[in-house]
């Protein structure tokens, strides 16, 4: 695989952010100038949608799932997302934060009571209000919360992860095309495909803002009587605007990081508060049905689109619930697939496909049996029989109706309000992030301005989606965003096939290779005339050199064996150079089309073992030293072995062992 060539300076792309920023000012001053129209433009083309492709995103949807399957459990699994010695950046703890907060958080918090009592009241088969329509609706609410949601973030984030960490390329959508594209991914090929990437993640963030605003409306109106119209929303929009600017300013770790840690604690305590005053029993005993029923009927409702038994209100169920979900998260998956990819690095694949995939989703499966069925409960009991009249005549309000028949609502509705912001801050900052990656040259970090830029921009499109229509309109951005990206997808999953199966094909050759006889013994040549080589080697072995040993190793041995090696190469007309620095140094062959060689040789530094010689020998006072060690690199990364002590030849011996395997696995894959 190719690695990119970066410049050297960060800027603006401008083939990806002037088509990206045309097309979505086109979009804004159409739904501010027109709202009636534009509304009117949103339902055909939602209705249009609906009709021709809700069959293809059903089956798309099955495909990314089964896919991120087949790409945790299988050898792939055992692939890490960068270099082979390469360590997780984050611990498990913010790493989960971070996929929750971006991935789903704010509409948990509209939908986690709404949609199990819409479920139960109309019920897209079957008789509403019934204990078996309460079952079937937890059953819909997990399926369209569940797993498929997370597969198709998979596909994204563990492409952007595998290209972008493991060979090289940009952080863009469009890496992951390389197999199938080659470097016209830095032609109008893959800067069309950025822009249908910026164009989705801008109106699926923007979804989300708008269900969030008018949450967080309903909710102050709850509270504080403030009134619930436009005027309202468009403040609401433009101070989480500012606070979600501040956040992307300070970077992913200065404060997104921070944020979604903080935003996780207070869905704890809110779910614990609940949980607890509750029907407790009822909710675990719920929770272990519903996953159940969940797992026993996912595959059928995967593909179910009511084919045999449709009529007006399973297809209106399909658009405006299965359809719009599948939609919504196929347009949110370049903005959380890249930002999950950006704070994955150095995880397999198997864990990275396991924890994506089942951790969120079994927190989410949580939160919809404590706040679904406790509505349920509610309404069953008559304790809260009006609650769905409630949640019909104004969805947004569902969670403040909710929480005011428990103890301490109007404590519980403000934590229930901040809770919804701080999502809604963390939706937007993450998705600012990645639109400033899509639409930035490589770099080292994008101008201050164009993170401002797509910060505010994220704003002003949720502004124009409410005035347009309100939850139609979000719903019918979703859909049209979403549909060019799902033939994207589909490309992306085979390119990501294509290119593990090559790198499967290259562990192969090397394991192929193991065991042939290596060009140079290490035991040395010359070993018969010196037969004190090997107790040379031993004292090498057991010894804890210091960094300016190994350092003249690498300068005085390495280096001249591979400088030496290289003028053979251009000897036979290989493209070949050596680069050294103060710690490293690398050959590289080039083989034009193909895939180039590099061997690099890094010193590395480690606590010393206990077993060895200087680790006994420390000086009074016990000052702990370092174990260095000169450890060969690929350009898959650290191999974990070291050539400290080598003579000359045997470094050029390694050097040609690894190179007869790189020829052999470039025979395999041709």
């Amino acid at each position: 695989m190719a690695e990119a060539e970066k410049p050297t300076k960060a800027g603006i792309n401008p083939p990806v952010f002037y088509p990206s920023a045309a097309v979505i000012l086109a979009f804004v001053l159409f739904g501010v100038i027109t709202p009636s129209t534009a509304g009117k433009v949103f339902n055909a083309a939602q209705g249009w949608i609906i009709d021709t492709f809700g069959w293809f995103y059903l089956l798309s949807m099955g495909i990314f799932l089964i896919f991120s399957l087949v790409m945790g459990l299988s050898r792939y699994g055992q692939f890490k997302l960068g270099p082979d010695h390469s360590e997780p950046e984050f611990s498990y703890g913010s790493w989960f934060a971070m996929l929750f907060s971006a991935g789903m958080g704010i509409g948990l918090m509209f939908y986690g009571v709404a949609e199990p009592v819409m479920h139960y009241a109309n019920p897209p088969l079957g008789e509403g209000e019934s204990a078996a329509a309460a079952k079937q609706a937890m059953q819909t609410t997990f399926f369209h919360w569940g797993l498929h949601a997370w597969g198709v973030y998979i596909v994204v984030a563990l492409s952007l992860a595998y290209f972008g960490f493991r060979h090289g390329l940009p952080l863009r959508i469009s890496s992951a095309l390389y197999p199938l594209i080659g470097k016209r991914i830095y032609g109008p090929i893959g800067h069309t495909v950025d822009v249908f990437a910026v164009f989705g993640t801008m109106f699926g963030v923007a979804t989300s803002l708008g269900l969030g605003v008018l949450q967080v409306n309903s909710g102050l109106n709850y509270l504080f009587d403030v009134p619930q119209n436009i005027f309202v929303q468009f403040i609401l929009i433009a101070v989480v605007t500012v606070m979600a600017t501040t956040s992307v300013v300070l970077g992913l770790d200065g404060g997104i990081r921070r944020l979604s840690e903080w935003n996780l604690w207070l869905a704890v305590v809110l779910l614990a508060f609940v949980l607890i005053v509750g029907p407790t029993l009822f909710i675990f005993q719920s929770l272990a049905q519903n996953i159940g029923n969940y797992f026993s009927s996912v595959v059928s409702d995967t593909f179910n689109l009511f084919a045999y038994t449709g009529n007006s209100d399973t297809d209106s169920f399909l658009s405006s619930w299965t359809l719009f979900y599948w939609a919504w998260w196929i347009a949110w998956s370049p903005f959380v697939g890249m930002f999950i990819a950006r704070v994955s690095r150095g995880r397999t694949i198997r864990e990275f496909v396991m924890g994506v995939l089942f951790v969120p989703a079994g927190v989410t499966f949580i939160w919809l049996s404590v706040f679904g069925d406790t509505a349920l409960h509610g309404i069953m009991s008559g304790a809260a029989d009006n609650l769905i009249s409630q949640v019909q005549a104004n969805s947004s309000t569902a969670l403040f109706h909710f929480l005011d028949r428990f103890p301490l609502a109007w404590i519980s509705s403000i934590i229930a309000t901040v809770l919804v912001v701080t999502f809604f801050v963390t939706s937007s900052d993450s998705g600012s992030l990645v639109i400033d990656m899509l639409t930035s040259t490589d770099g080292e970090e994008s101008p201050t301005w164009q993170r401002v830029f797509w910060a505010v921009s994220e704003g002003i499109v949720a502004f124009a989606l409410l005035l347009a229509g309100g939850l139609s309109a979000l719903q019918a951005a979703s859909l049209m965003s979403a549909l060019p990206f799902v033939f994207i997808l589909l490309a992306v999953c085979y390119g990501l096939f294509k290119a593990l199966r090559i790198e499967a094909l290259k562990q192969d050759s090397m394991r192929h290779m193991m065991n042939t006889p290596s060009n140079v013994s290490r035991v040395g040549s010359g070993g018969a005339e010196r037969g004190d080589y090997w107790q040379d080697r031993l004292q090498t072995l057991v010894s804890s050199p210091r960094r300016q040993q190994v350092n003249k190793f690498l300068h005085e041995t390495v280096a001249p064996a591979m400088k030496e090696v290289c003028q053979e190469y251009e000897n036979q007309n290989l493209e070949t150079s050596v680069s050294e620095e103060d710690d490293r140094c690398y050959l590289r062959v080039g083989h034009g089309e193909e895939i180039d060689f590099v061997y690099g040789v890094r010193v590395r530094s480690y606590a010393p073992p206990s077993f060895t010689l200087n680790s006994v020998r420390r000086n009074t006072s016990n000052e702990k030293r370092s174990h260095y060690r000169a450890e060969v690199f690929l350009r898959e990364g650290g191999q974990q072995y070291n050539i400290m002590g080598y003579s000359k030849q045997q470094v050029i011996g390694d050097i040609l062992d690894q190179y007869e395997k790189h020829l052999h696995f470039l025979h395999l894959i041709r």
